[in-house]
């Protein structure tokens, strides 16, 4: 036999062993069907595990603010400069991207809405009391998406403050 014969005869023999090997692999291992195992893919597998008596709880909590009138809700913040900077810097965090810098539903990510996002200094916004506006606020309207576990309750207070003081400055003005 001439060298290039075993030369091919093996390149041929490793390339049959290394196409056998790979078929076991994929289709009578369980190397590469791993992912087919995971809880992730198959999460009906995955038994969890049991929960304390009272862990999810059926008061308190938002399901108060879910259950109140929304008439009856008092701002519990003064009208102070530290609440004015707090709604402030939180109003810039939180709603300014759909509300915009002048409170008129025009800013970069409102713009893409349909309707647009409501002006803040509008009358018919204006004349809801803060309790109406914090419910709305926090459990959403419309397109206003539910912020109750995005703002903490103190943030929500503060920015119907800062909304509240920019009104009566442009009514002013």
């Amino acid at each position: 036999m001439s060298w290039r014969k075993i030369i091919i005869f093996s390149v041929l023999s490793l390339g049959v062993l290394a196409f056998g090997f790979l078929w076991f692999s994929i289709f009578y291992s369980n190397y590469y069907g791993r992912m087919m195992n995971d809880e992730a893919v198959n999460t009906f597998q995955t038994s969890l595990p049991l929960m304390p008596r009272g862990t999810i709880p059926i008061d308190g909590g938002i399901e108060t603010l879910r259950r109140s009138d929304p008439k009856t809700l008092n701002n519990p913040l003064p009208m102070t400069p530290a609440v004015l900077e707090q709604g402030r810097k939180s109003y810039t965090y939180y709603c300014i991207q759909c509300h915009g810098p002048r409170l008129d539903g025009r800013a970069t990510v409102g713009q893409s809405f349909f309707p647009l996002p409501d002006n803040l200094l509008d009358p018919k916004v204006q004349s809801q009391s803060d309790g109406e506006l914090f419910y709305r606020i926090s459990l959403g309207y419309k397109r206003q998406p539910p912020l109750y576990a995005t703002v903490s309750v103190s943030d929500r207070w503060a920015i119907l403050r800062y909304l509240r003081a920019l009104a009566e400055e442009r009514k002013r003005s």
